[in-house]
């Protein structure tokens, strides 16, 4: 499809921009480098941003959006509350339209982010070629995105498509105010949202042990208890602020840290936005698609299984992540930070 109208368009005076990528934690922060570029790109832009109501306050008062619409995304998928889903996504549209955008850029790529970019009614409405669940059928521009290339590189193509030169940059906003805890000290991730993704928390809470520094331990209220096995195990060397944080705390805390232990989560993608090392330990999911990716040390510990990658959310063997022993993770650690 023609590039010409599009990148013209760009050029208009007083340019209003929506991005439409509600979720999830990891995409959000894959999106940044997009946004980046397009603000320096075209720095008089007005950006407005699409995103789910558990993951706003990672953008909050971020100084290149200048307006979050958030939805209730997970109550989107429950049939029992499709009315009140149904009156929700009417008084978006209304609101949307009324804005008065001139670009919809859809990173989200699914029947629900393309039903919102096709109710902005923005004469500009760019998405992915290969997205899913009929999406395409609501754009007026098609990205060739490719599904074998990370998710960052892939926005950064709707950059290149719309004429701007991607830049590989991350802006995560800062919590003003915020007080680092003190000391020195290693951030241990042990959640992940599928149970395939997970290294054994005793394995975490032995590599804490052997670690010459505490580790704080991170997640969300789901892995409050995985984390507190973890620290029980740990011999005092761990503490859990595991669903005792905000978003934007925990961003800080991740900021401050020597280094993070993870499985692959989404708060991996944060520490690696941040420049902060990661070691991850990788298994069913495949590193060259979904790994951390920035511009610090990213060191991904896996070991080779035939069954690997396979994508599966359970498993009743695992073994790719039990393969991966404490000392394998600790003499990458310690190679890398100089232990």
């Amino acid at each position: 499809m023609d590039k010409q109208p599009l990148q013209k368009g760009l050029k208009k005076r007083g340019l209003k921009v929506l991005i439409v990528k509600p979720s999830s934690l990891g995409d959000v922060v894959h999106s940044l480098p997009f946004l980046f570029t397009l603000k320096k790109c075209v720095p008089e832009a007005r950006v407005h941003w699409v995103i789910a109501d558990s993951l706003a306050g990672l953008l909050e008062g971020h100084l290149l959006i200048e307006r979050l619409w958030v939805i209730n995304k997970d109550n989107w998928k429950k049939p029992g509350r499709i009315l009140e889903t149904t009156r929700e996504f009417r008084r978006l549209s209304k609101a949307l339209k009324e804005e008065k955008f001139d670009f919809v850029f859809d990173l989200q790529g699914l029947l629900r982010s393309a039903l919102i970019t096709r109710a902005a009614k923005a004469p500009y409405r760019v998405g992915f070629r290969e997205a899913r669940e009929g999406g395409p059928l609501f754009y007026t521009h098609r990205v060739e995105g490719g599904g074998k290339i990370h998710a960052v590189e892939r926005y950064l193509k709707m950059a290149e498509f719309a004429g701007c030169r991607p830049e590989l940059e991350f802006p995560l906003p800062r919590m003003e105010g915020y007080a680092p805890p003190p000391g020195e000290y290693a951030v241990i991730l042990p959640g992940a949202r599928w149970d395939s993704k997970r290294w054994p928390v005793q394995r975490f809470a032995e590599l804490a042990r052997r670690l010459p520094m505490r580790s704080v331990v991170l997640g969300g209220p789901s892995d409050m208890s995985l984390a507190d096995r973890l620290v029980e195990q740990a011999g005092g060397k761990a503490v859990s602020l595991a669903g005792r944080s905000t978003l934007k705390e925990l961003v800080e805390i991740i900021r401050y840290s020597r280094f993070m232990v993870t499985n692959d989560s989404g708060p991996m993608h944060i520490a690696a936005a941040l420049g902060i090392p990661v070691f991850a330990v990788f298994g069913p999911t495949d590193p060259a698609l979904t790994g951390p990716y920035g511009k610090g040390p990213r060191v991904v510990v896996r070991e080779a299984a035939k069954c690997a990658p396979c994508r599966k959310r359970r498993c009743n063997e695992m073994k790719c992540m039990d393969a991966v022993s404490v000392d394998m993770v600790h003499e990458e650690i310690k190679k890398e930070m100089h232990f």
